[in-house]
């Protein structure tokens, strides 16, 4: 008899505070009711179905609250998703749909609300926020892989190498292309333009009068800014075999693009300054002369490997007055006099 009047205790309580909660997330006071809720939580988990799903849509509501008024913008965000789902994985298994159609609205329009301050972080500068953001929509909608282009050059922008390379190789992964239709419209009240993620979630805004002007943008391919993003960074990050890979690839699915080549060559000529270092560590000794000879030579070869790079660079930009600077100086140090006074009779 005792367990069953703490059992209807422990309901009663549950109950009673989850009210408590409700009444503070409608006077706007979201953080109040997310304590409540997260000390209730426990005692939600023997509830019935229809209970459950009372519980996790205003668990939903309260923490997507929080993140529109940037609160912890991405994890109240990634929770509230998590919250909505329950709510329909609840109502399914007890056949009541009370609030699937209204967590399928709220999760839709957090994708748009996420989509929009990724943007704007981006905008603003604040480019590892605006990454975080991006890769949370992407885990909310994988199918959505735009997102995670998003994300990894936010990354990017913000020197996140290791996280940026993360992401443009699982972009890689999924053979991403970025081929598709961004849809825009104005915002009647702060004049700018936001997009959203399908045609039907911008009527449903234009229809209640908050946006105007639509507008469609078609998106080219983006293959080739996957593979250019990602030699760079593993430029950045020193692993210069895995970029010299990455040049190389840029180079057949472009022939055309000069930093390719510009970048190929100063791999190369990177390449041997460890020879430099032990060469200038020789002394003066018959053996350590002999030794000089063999490394020289080999630090020529490497320097000389350059040299067609920069040819093809120039030939793609002729006045390029880096890429002629640093050729005159390879063929100043491999004694290359001919070649040397052509370019220089030339670029004069």
């Amino acid at each position: 008899m005792l367990s069953i009047v703490l059992i209807n205790v422990g309901v009663y309580s549950q109950k009673s505070q989850i009210k408590d909660a409700q009444s503070l997330f409608e006077k706007g006071k979201s953080d109040e009711a997310l304590v409540i809720l997260k000390k209730t939580e426990y005692l939600i988990l023997n509830a019935p179905d229809e209970e459950k799903s009372d519980f996790y849509f205003l668990k939903g509501n309260v923490l997507k609250d929080l993140a529109i008024k940037n609160i912890d913008a991405v994890n109240n965000f990634s929770d509230a998703s998590q919250s909505y789902q329950d709510v329909i994985l609840y109502e399914n298994e007890s056949g009541k749909y009370k609030f699937s159609v209204k967590a399928n609205l709220a999760l839709k329009d957090m994708k748009s609300k996420l989509v929009n301050g990724a943007t704007a972080d981006f905008k603003a500068g604040n480019f590892k926020e605006s990454a975080e953001k991006s890769y949370k929509v992407y885990l909310f909608d994988k199918k959505d892989t735009l997102n995670l282009y998003n994300a990894a050059a936010a990354y990017l922008n913000a020197k996140e190498y290791n996280l940026a390379i993360q992401h443009y190789e699982q972009l890689k992964k999924i053979n991403f292309s970025g081929n598709g239709i961004i849809y825009y419209a104005t915002n009647k009240k702060t004049k700018e333009e936001d997009a959203f993620i399908s045609p039907k979630a911008r009527d449903s805004y234009i229809q209640e009068g908050l946006y105007e002007k639509p507008r469609n943008e078609a998106i080219p391919s983006r293959k080739f800014d996957v593979y250019k993003n990602l030699a760079y960074a593993y430029l950045e990050r020193k692993d210069f075999i895995k970029a010299e890979a990455a040049y190389n690839y840029l180079v057949e699915l472009n022939p055309n693009f000069i930093d390719s080549y510009i970048n190929l060559a100063y791999l190369k000529l990177q390449s041997k300054k460890e020879l430099v270092d032990k060469i200038d560590a020789l002394g003066n000794s018959k053996k350590e002369m002999l030794e000089y000879d063999k490394l020289t030579a080999k630090k020529d070869d490497i320097t000389r490997s350059a040299i067609p790079y920069l040819q093809k660079a120039l030939s793609i930009e002729p006045k390029n007055p880096d890429v002629t600077k640093t050729l005159l100086g390879i063929y100043r140090s491999l004694d290359m006099t001919k070649e040397y006074n052509s370019l220089k009779a030339i670029s004069n």
